[in-house]
């Protein structure tokens, strides 16, 4: 979330930032801010009585001590008021600290300077492509009609089990599917992020610590009985390794990866495009996150795109890099770069990573902190980045890759699978 005091410093500036997500934050802003000086009045004003309390309680045991009973007595009536009126003032300064973060809550980051201008996707911002689209021989077939012809996924034993957005991987299928995740992860870790295996539940302080929500409720599957969630990504228990932590300056930057499978309710999905692996409720993805001071936050964003490309050009899939406009990006992001893939056999681009700069915004939710060498506390910035989305990625190999023989592996995974093509 938004830090109280930069509000109140730049005001029409978030204003008019925050205009880029259409987002009217004049009012909320404003209201932040009265309820900010209601706070710190009501803090003054605790303070004081408190301090007040403490002064007479200590000339109370004077006054005994001194055998001024009267006078004693009077103080103690005096310093009864005072804890009445203590425990009113705390209550009301809850009140207004929980009022204060709901509204903050609802604020979305405020975009970087460079997020273009627009109303929705179509107002992204194309700025890279990388490979030729292979031109594919007659009758070339989407991958949800390869999964059934090389009997590699289910998407039918999904829904029997499940339901609909549940595929089972089978064979050859699977397999590449493993070796997708072990390739991620060694092209990964070899780049210096340190591998971590996390729950796929999260309480509801992690949900809040990264964002998801209030923001995304409605999407996650929430375990009612524990009042647990599935995890949407593996963003979230990750990054939440770091709540409530003070760091020291030397520990940054922190890099890690993992892998999980992931859980998104993706309602309101319908339509041709959500066939096949498109978009499901249950998928594997491998993540990159990153907590860096804020000096460095944009250099590390650099780096963890042409990390990204590395993994797309060893696989020798066809992309293209969006900048992604006011409209489109995500509630906590400040910049956000989208990888999409080109499916042939569909004739369209499919997105297969998102890297983010959060800047300080998921921070300051989850007080991560670290002491720089002033020894002063600051808020880090956090990174993440899908390293990548399989279904997708799968999607990409499967159709892009068939021949008349069967689907070629890519080279860099053939060491993984143990075979070189699904025949």
């Amino acid at each position: 979330m938004l830090i109280v005091q930069n509000i109140i410093a730049n005001k029409e500036a978030y204003i008019k930032a925050l205009t880029k997500r259409n987002f009217d934050a004049a009012a909320v802003l404003e209201e932040i801010i009265g309820l900010d000086e209601s706070r710190r009045a009501t803090q003054t004003k605790l303070d004081n009585t408190l301090a007040d309390s403490n002064k007479f309680s200590k000339e109370i045991g004077m006054l005994f001590k001194n055998g001024e009973q009267q006078k004693a007595n009077l103080l103690k009536e005096k310093t009864a008021q005072l804890k009445d009126s203590s425990k009113q003032l705390s209550t009301e300064l809850t009140d207004i600290q929980e009022k204060l973060i709901q509204l903050l809550y609802t604020i979305p980051n405020v975009p970087h300077d460079s997020v273009p201008n627009g109303q929705s996707d179509e107002d992204n911002e194309e700025i890279f492509r990388e490979g030729d689209i292979p031109v594919l021989e007659e009758g070339a077939l989407p991958h949800w009609e390869l999964a059934k012809k090389y009997d590699i996924i289910d998407f039918e034993l999904g829904v029997k089990i499940t339901g609909a957005g549940f595929p089972v991987y089978k064979g050859k299928g699977a397999r590449l599917q493993r070796a997708l995740i072990s390739y991620f992860l060694d092209k990964n870790t070899d780049a210096g992020y340190k591998e971590f295996q996390v729950p796929h539940l999260v309480n509801e302080a992690s949900g809040y610590g990264t964002g998801q929500l209030p923001d995304k409720e409605g999407q996650m599957y929430h375990v009612t009985g524990d009042d647990l969630y599935l995890i949407p990504t593996a963003e979230v228990p990750v990054t939440n390794m770091f709540r409530d932590e003070l760091l020291q300056e030397s520990d940054l930057p922190i890099c890690c990866t993992g892998y999980t499978p992931c859980f998104r309710r993706e309602a309101g999905s319908y339509g041709a495009h959500v066939r096949g692996l498109n978009r499901l409720h249950q998928f594997d993805k491998v993540e990159i996150v990153r907590i860096e001071k804020p000096e460095n936050s944009y250099n590390a964003l650099d780096g963890m795109v042409d990390h990204i490309k590395s993994i797309l050009n060893d696989l020798q899939l066809p992309y293209r890099i969006l900048r992604l406009c006011g409209g489109d990006i995500g509630f906590t992001a400040a910049l956000t770069f989208d990888f999409e893939v080109f499916s042939t056999a569909q004739d369209r681009w499919l997105e297969i990573s998102s890297v983010s700069n959060f800047e300080s915004y998921q921070a300051n939710r989850l007080k991560l902190r670290f002491k720089d060498a002033k020894g002063k506390n600051q808020l880090a910035h956090t990174l993440n980045g899908s390293s990548l989305a399989l279904p997708r990625v799968l999607a990409g190999i499967l159709e892009n890759y068939q021949t008349p023989k069967g689907i070629k592996i890519p080279e860099v995974l053939v060491p993984y699978c143990g075979f070189e093509y699904i025949d």
